[in-house]
């Protein structure tokens, strides 16, 4: 199968952790189109007979990491919108409620404990690939995870 073909397979995946990443619709879109171009451009890098999709989650975090360096030294902040984005299928409002209530849980979490959470919970990485992509220790990506879904919980107890 050609690079093209196994980038877009992936799509839908990355454009998930483009959300959880990004916490609003614009700029995980904004993300996620990046990513891709960057992809693209980069191709030769990526090693044939390697997981395209941890590379892409790689290539992807660490340019969410440079974007947001990058504003914060233009003296601007990533504040998200008061009204969450609807998630779900229509007709089902009441998954779409509990949906919208996880995510808007999610976009207050700290990034670490975000990116950790997207990965394994919503991706369904094991936690040694996990850390890889994240470059850390499975120690502490067990830590953000036990701590992420901790508070996960409590916010979404709050909000019951």
């Amino acid at each position: 199968m050609r690079f093209e073909e196994q980038l877009l397979d992936h799509l839908p995946r990355l454009r998930r952790f483009a959300h959880a990443l990004a916490r609003n619709a614009a700029d995980a879109d904004d993300l996620l189109q990046a990513s891709v171009e960057r992809a693209l451009l980069r191709r030769e890098q990526w090693e044939p007979g390697t997981r395209l999709d941890s590379w892409m989650y790689r290539l992807m975090r660490n340019l969410w990491i440079d974007t947001v360096r990058a504003e914060t030294r233009r003296g601007e902040t990533f504040v998200p919108p008061d009204a969450g984005e609807a998630v779900g299928a229509a007709g089902n409002q009441e998954a779409v409620v509990e949906l919208g209530k996880v995510g808007a849980a999610m976009r207050t979490l700290p990034p670490d404990q975000r990116e950790a959470l997207a990965l394994v919970v919503i991706e369904g990485f094991a936690y040694r690939e996990a850390a890889e992509i994240l470059d850390v220790p499975i120690g502490t990506l067990t830590s953000r995870l036990v701590r992420g879904r901790e508070a996960l919980m409590a916010k979404l107890g709050e909000a019951a």
